[in-house]
């Protein structure tokens, strides 16, 4: 599935919405892409940080736990969880607790779209 990460305002939203509905209504197949939108090009700007750039494109290219990550990276493992939170909380990866055998719990992250798009 294709991710597009972009600035784009409420307008162009709902005539989004308005397209899928129309294609919905007559029983045609749905796009498969996923829009991630920001109204405040700002709000953008922090997710683009080359630190989480990078994190996001080592996810997608092996997948492991965030202390396996912070290590693979050479970054503070409190420092990587805080950019896997952003990068979950707007759909680009996503954490799942998997058994650890003779060790309890790990969380695994793994990245959601197999391409990202960003557009300015």
């Amino acid at each position: 599935m294709k991710t597009t990460v972009k600035v784009a305002t409420t307008n162009e939203f709902f005539k989004r919405g308005e397209k899928l509905a129309k294609l919905a209504d007559q029983g045609k197949r749905m796009p498969r892409e996923r829009i991630i939108a920001f109204e405040d090009p700002e709000d953008l700007a922090r997710l683009i940080t080359t630190a989480k750039l990078v994190l996001f494109r080592e996810v997608r290219e092996c997948p492991g736990t965030i202390t396996d990550l912070s290590h693979r990276l050479h970054r503070d493992r409190s420092a990587v969880k805080r950019d896997i939170d952003e990068l979950e909380r707007i759909g680009l990866v996503e954490v799942e607790e998997m058994p650890f055998p003779g060790h309890g719990r790990k969380k695994e992250v793994r990245a959601v779209a197999e391409q990202v798009l960003l557009a300015m």
